[in-house]
């Protein structure tokens, strides 16, 4: 097992990044990423999901240009798609999917790949870009790289008293 202390330590130092060098990732550590997301629990084990890795910058360049906030995804070497799929699982694709990409995110720090997930997307047209159908709910693009300049300092979090209620 993992040190508690330490565990704790590693999820406050994760950050968003939002600047990649240029520098490819090998392919290694991309399959690490996956694994970490294919390990990921999900209801009734049903595993709701498929990964689409994406290098081709021009599409990378596509996916920016219809992510709002997003324009630093064509910086990056990769991204992957993280698509629920809607008809395995209708209640609960969407959980499922936001735990793997939380599993990815975390998976991609511990390897010194920064990431930031990105929500506000014109996904219809990134599905259609994607090749993806009506089964196929867009939950995130990923992007990951290497982190370029400073780590951000920590933003601050809400005291523990103030978002707790015991009963």
């Amino acid at each position: 097992m993992i040190d508690p202390a330490e565990f704790l330590k590693f999820l406050k130092e994760r950050r968003s990044i939002r600047s990649f060098q240029d520098k490819s990732i090998p392919d290694k550590e991309i399959e690490m990423i996956l694994e970490a997301g294919r390990w990921t629990p999900s209801a009734s084990h049903l595993q709701p999901w498929e990964f689409i890795v994406i290098k081709n910058k021009e599409i990378l360049k596509k996916i920016s240009k219809n992510a709002y906030y997003g324009e630093f995804i064509k910086e990056a070497p990769v991204a992957i798609a993280i698509v629920g799929k809607i008809r395995t699982s209708p209640k609960w694709y969407i959980i499922d999917t936001s735990l793997v990409s939380m599993n990815m995110t975390l998976m991609a720090w511990s390897l010194g790949i920064g990431t930031c997930w990105i929500g506000a997307l014109n996904r219809g047209k990134v599905k259609t870009l994607l090749g993806l159908g009506g089964n196929d709910y867009l939950l995130t693009i990923l992007p990951f790289g290497y982190i370029k300049g400073a780590i951000p300092e920590p933003k601050p979090r809400k005291s523990l008293n103030k978002i707790i209620r015991k009963m």
